[in-house]
């Protein structure tokens, strides 16, 4: 078709700059006509105003990344969907946070664009095709024609309209209390309490420790030891202690064996208890070699104490460490924390998101085995790396994946996916357990909204997680029936940090 019928209709021409015209199919108004019959509100209308409306539309075919729309392009059309999907961004450059998809096959959003009697002047948000798609373009020229043609069709569409609106709304809304409660951090006070209760325990044994040391130091003293004992016994002890703070970890199997050499020259020389000194023995580099060899040059009675309060230092040492190690994490999660509230301190990195969807897989695998439930990994072969806040992507995958887990509470599947879209990386986390009810759906994004039982939900892990992926210019949605619900995350693949 000419470029000039083309503006008679009304429909813009060329508006995606992605191609340089639309390629109409070439399918004749009948075969139109049982396309039509596939959509929901076309299903039941009479024959003569199905072909009438058939032979009034642009029937276009899409690549996945073409660009149907552009923000602040007129709409002048109406569009049907009749294979494949489009999302739609407020912004042509910065993800923002929500986005419109339109999909075949979806009554709530097969028929899209401009619609009788909606007020829009222009398209508030740019569309692109997210997957191959066939779409009617119905000229807006032709409405008040299609209201008398087609009575019961208009009042359709005017409640599928009146159903966006709602939506639109509804998020515009949701969006306005996340940004007011944006520097509430009470929600991360639960991801505390892991490395809290680590390094409590890390202390408590460690004063159990320090009484140990302080009684093989008292017996130490009991001991007259010459110059050079004094000397074998202080590089001994600094060796160890030394090997253990710089000494890649042994496999599990090289371990074992070890401290069964190391147990079995103990207790062949007189030590009581050797599989109890053992592991930190072999942790700390110490063979059969090294013992015999200190051994040679004190006295049995002494040797022992010496060994005792070596065993002390290194389980001193390690739980040090582990105080070290869970301190540091929960210094990350207060740095997290504030990240989340001013939201401007976290340097940005280029995140492998897979790397974090295992790494998070990896600290939650109790929980899976607890609940016995089936893990699936369906990953993109290759997915580029992107640039974000990377502690923060795998706290959303931690939130998403523990909800799975706890909608399952007698075992069942989780599904983890991953695929590069046009402009995005999509993160699928589907379960199949309870399901979210109806009347729940619609508030489950909101702060302080929980269902679970007082005391044990703060109401805060979503709100969490979308405030997350708005800062990452990103999008989460769902869809939940019984059985089967799925979490989807897009994260925009440019670096458009630098514009936000």
């Amino acid at each position: 078709m000419e470029d000039s019928k083309l503006e008679g209709l009304g429909v813009p021409v060329a508006v995606s700059g992605a191609v340089e015209s639309f390629v109409a199919a070439s399918d004749s108004p009948e075969d139109r006509v049982e396309a039509l019959r596939r959509v929901h509100v076309f299903a039941d209308l009479p024959e003569d105003q199905l072909k009438w409306f058939a032979e009034n539309v642009l029937d276009d075919r899409y690549a996945a990344g073409d660009t149907l729309f552009r923000k602040g392009d007129p709409p002048d059309w109406m569009a049907i969907f009749l294979e494949g999907e489009v999302h739609a961004y407020r912004d042509d450059n910065v993800h923002d946070g929500y986005v419109y998809i339109a999909r075949a096959g979806d009554p709530a959003s097969e028929v899209t664009g401009m619609l009788p009697f909606s007020r829009m002047t222009k398209f508030t948000a740019t569309g692109r095709a997210a997957t191959a798609s066939r779409v009617m373009r119905f000229p807006v020229s032709l409405f008040p024609e299609l209201l008398q043609r087609m009575p019961s069709l208009a009042q359709r569409l005017v409640g599928i309209l009146t159903d966006r609106v709602r939506e639109a709304t509804t998020a515009d809304q949701q969006r306005d209390k996340l940004m007011a409660l944006g520097k509430l951090s009470a929600g991360l006070a639960h991801e505390l309490n892991n490395p809290a209760a680590a390094a409590t325990r890390a202390a408590n044994d460690l004063i159990g420790t320090l009484t140990e040391l302080r009684a093989a130091d008292l017996r130490l003293c009991q001991h007259t030891f010459t110059t050079e004992q004094d000397g074998a016994i202080l590089a001994f002890e600094n060796n160890a202690i030394e090997h253990t703070a710089t000494a890649t970890q042994l496999n599990s199997l090289d371990q074992s064996d070890r401290e069964d050499v190391v147990a079995t020259w103990l207790e062949e020389h007189g030590i009581g208890d050797g599989w109890k000194l053992s592991g930190n023995l072999v942790e700390a580099g110490i063979g059969a070699v090294d013992l015999e060899r200190i051994s040679g040059e004190l006295e049995p009675s002494a040797f022992a104490d010496v060994l005792a309060r070596v065993n002390s230092q290194l389980a001193a040492a390690k739980l040090a460490s582990e105080i070290k190690a869970s301190t540091a994490r929960i210094s990350e999660l207060v740095g997290a924390i504030k990240e989340y509230s001013y939201m401007d301190q976290a340097s940005l990195q280029e995140v492998d998101v897979h790397k974090g969807l295992e790494s998070t897989l990896l600290i939650l695998k109790y929980k899976l085995k607890q609940k016995n439930i089936e893990l699936t990994r369906e990953y993109a072969e290759t997915l580029p790396r992107i640039k974000a806040y990377g502690s923060e992507l795998n706290l959303v995958w931690t939130n998403l994946i523990v909800n799975a887990v706890e909608a399952m509470p007698e075992g069942g599947r989780l599904k983890v996916r991953t695929r590069q879209e046009p402009t995005d990386i999509l993160v699928e986390i589907r379960d199949s357990g309870v399901g979210i009810p109806d009347n729940l759906k619609s508030h489950i994004f909101e702060p302080f909204f929980t269902t679970k039982p007082v005391g044990e939900g703060t109401g805060l892990g979503l709100d969490t997680v979308a405030r997350i992926v708005r800062k990452h210019h990103g999008n989460i949605r769902f869809e939940s029936k019984p059985g089967d619900t799925c979490f989807q995350v897009r994260l925009p693949l440019e670096d458009s940090f630098q514009t936000s």
